[in-house]
């Protein structure tokens, strides 16, 4: 496992109050996760801790890029990431038992002796959420030098087989339709 101490914040040095940190992140992030769906990822994460006595207040911002396959004709295309997150961390005497009953994805715990919060497992999982689940060239794009046009003739000649082989039993439901 690559040496993720660069992701862990000591935050009983930190003053209370607003801090920032950006962290650059690229492929190399992902080598010690699961394989990824996608690659080329360029982003930059802000996070911005907001340090209070009993709890701290994390803001992610996403952005960048990465490269994914298009769910349409199969070639690569670019997406942006853009999003924000908020984790509300709080200090508590049993973070254990309190992290199992918590319901709210966004609110986690931490024991009150505590001094360093790692923050990779959420940047990792806030970039993942933030690629858009339909990966497909835009409207714009579609059939043109980037798209594979085989595969799109292919799924035109699938569909035009499709209407062309309805089930004459749905034919009188049309008539319904537009009631």
């Amino acid at each position: 496992m690559a040496n993720r101490r660069e992701y862990e914040i000591a935050f009983v040095g930190l003053k209370p109050g607003l801090h920032e940190f950006v962290y650059d992140i690229d492929d190399k992030f992902f080598k010690s996760y699961q394989p990824q769906d996608f690659s080329n990822c360029r982003a930059k994460v802000r996070l911005k801790l907001d340090k209070n006595p009993s709890f701290l207040m994390l803001k992610f911002e996403v952005g960048g890029t990465v490269s994914l396959t298009c769910d349409r004709c199969g070639n690569a295309l670019s997406k942006d990431l853009w999003d924000d997150f908020e984790v509300l961390v709080k200090m508590v005497e049993n973070p254990a038992e309190m992290n199992e009953e918590e319901e709210d994805p966004d609110v986690y715990y931490i024991s009150r002796t505590e001094s360093h919060i790692d923050v990779a497992g959420w940047i990792y999982e806030f970039i993942n959420l933030s690629i858009p689940l339909q990966r497909m060239c835009s409207e714009q794009e579609m059939g043109g030098p980037q798209c594979n046009n085989e595969v799109l003739a292919m799924l035109k000649k699938l569909n035009a087989e499709d209407k062309s082989s309805e089930n004459p039993i749905w034919k009188g439901l049309d008539k319904f339709r537009n009631n």
